[in-house]
């Protein structure tokens, strides 16, 4: 099983400084292919696991949002 405390998270760079921030752990996701997100603010909450091919989606829909 997989808890957050072991993964070297890395917060989204499109994140805003209101403490809407997502986090992922790209150590985790180069080693394994799956790429593991969390809200920041519940760094001890639920961790939604999503293929790179979905991560990358959503990178994509974040970078246009904020144009």
């Amino acid at each position: 099983m997989i808890t957050p405390e072991h993964l070297r998270w890395h917060k989204s760079s499109y994140s805003d400084h209101g403490g809407q921030c997502v986090e992922w752990a790209p150590s985790y996701a180069l080693a394994h292919g799956v790429v593991p997100v969390r809200d920041s603010k519940r760094s001890d909450g639920l961790v939604l696991m999503v293929s790179a091919a979905a991560f990358t989606g959503l990178v994509t829909m974040a970078r246009d949002t904020t144009r």
